[in-house]
């Protein structure tokens, strides 16, 4: 095979340090050089942050509150508080914005920038270091940088320069670069694919590098050539321009106008549910919820209310019912009912770890790997949407009627 490699291009890769646990710092100095936790203070929490110096004790986001306090008894534990994260990773995204032409918010603190082209009216490295400088004195986080010609070796790099560093990786160096690295530094090498190239005696990215592609994709399937092209320093993955505009949304316009608001509530409870489905299913969150009531006169209303970044039904369908509680005033026949998500970026779990215990978290991992399996967000649902499917009269998912069949609008 014939290697396609990257045109020379500029990608820059910026990702601020332990997030969480950087922002409580700024907020609280007494936090400085200690090991501290960030997520859910209960023993059934889950750590969503931590520091460096907890790191040293075994500890990574993801593990059980209760297991990480027995690893590090004197760690400062700090209850997550999403709605300040959001504030800050947005001030940071507006500061990225105004300065560059194309910005891919790849979560809410990891962002690609394609500067491609840019080195003929001034210098990356100078204008991209200048950018990284403005961020930390405007913000006073930090935040590590990475700069090469694609995104996978860019990502490495800033891992690499951790913390608060800056790497860049020369065109052509990226292949020598990558060849000592754990293969686990590719990014789409997880647990269970390291365990599988540990059995094959790959446990370095040279080593992976010798292998035939073919080999690769015989183990791994499409996802083996992938990792292979990376573990090459190849990778022509675009840098995907962000737009906060983006959003999923649905309605339902019904053919008999109803005042019933324990239907309504019902109708709401199942759009929310299957957007938070669909975020999570395209690795998504959202910062905006809207809700929109358009009553029998035609008279529409609506209204938009900002969250704390998540992809949790609980947290969503709350809002949403919040909101249909202010706007529903009127007391008239409703001809239909909206709702909106908007503000997405891409984003794990990992944002609604500061909240949730291990068992919900379990909870809705469970119930999209059902949903995926059997092809249907139908199969898993919440009691009260399904005693209304029952009756035979409404179908939340897809507004079906046995007759006559309801409208849909997405």
């Amino acid at each position: 095979m014939i290697l396609q490699t990257n045109k020379e291009r500029s990608i820059v890769h910026l990702d601020l340090d332990t997030f969480f646990v950087s922002v409580e710092r700024l907020l609280n100095s007494k936090l400085n050089d200690k090991p501290v936790l960030v997520g859910g203070v209960s023993d059934r929490g889950v750590v969503a942050s931590c520091s460096y110096e907890a790191r040293t004790f075994g500890i990574y986001s993801g593990l059980s509150m209760k297991i990480a306090r027995r690893l590090c008894p004197e760690a400062i534990v700090v209850k997550g508080d999403s709605g300040k994260y959001s504030k800050y990773s947005h001030i940071i995204t507006e500061i990225i914005k105004e300065k560059m032409p194309v910005v891919e918010k790849a979560s809410v603190d990891e962002f690609y920038l394609d500067m491609t082209g840019m080195d003929k009216i001034f210098g990356i490295v100078k204008y991209s270091n200048e950018l990284r400088d403005r961020i930390i004195k405007e913000t006073g986080l930090p935040i590590s940088m990475g700069i090469s010609q694609n995104k996978t070796v860019s990502k490495v790099a800033t891992g690499e320069s951790k913390p608060n560093g800056r790497m860049k990786v020369d065109w052509g160096r990226e292949k020598n670069f990558l060849a000592p690295l754990s293969v686990r530094k590719i990014p789409m090498v997880g647990n269970e694919t390291y365990q599988v190239l540990s059995e094959l005696g790959i446990k370095t990215i040279h080593t992976l590098q010798q292998m035939p592609e073919m080999a690769m994709e015989k183990v791994l399937g499409k996802n083996g050539q992938t990792i292979w092209m990376r573990a090459q320093g190849i990778d022509n993955t675009p840098v995907k321009p962000y737009y906060e505009q983006e959003s999923l949304s649905t309605e339902r316009t019904f053919d008999k106008d109803t005042i019933d608001v324990a239907k309504l509530r019902t109708i709401l409870t199942a759009m929310a549910e299957g957007l938070a489905y669909q975020l999570r299913l395209g690795k998504k969150v959202t910062a905006c919820i809207t809700v929109k009531l358009r009553y029998s006169d035609m008279q529409t209303y609506s209204k938009q209310v900002r969250i704390p970044y998540s992809s949790c039904d609980h947290t969503i369908i709350h809002k949403a019912l919040e909101i249909f509680e202010e706007l529903f005033s009127r007391r008239q026949l409703v001809r239909l009912i909206g709702m909106k998500c908007s503000h997405l970026v891409f984003g794990g779990h990992q944002i609604n770890f500061l909240e949730d215990s291990i068992e919900l978290i379990q909870l809705y991992q469970q119930m999209d790997y059902l949903r995926k399996k059997y092809k249907d967000s139908r199969v898993v649902t919440r009691a009260q949407i399904m005693d209304v499917q029952n009756m035979g009269v409404w179908n939340p998912w897809t507004g079906e009627r046995p007759t006559p069949p309801a409208h849909r609008h997405a």
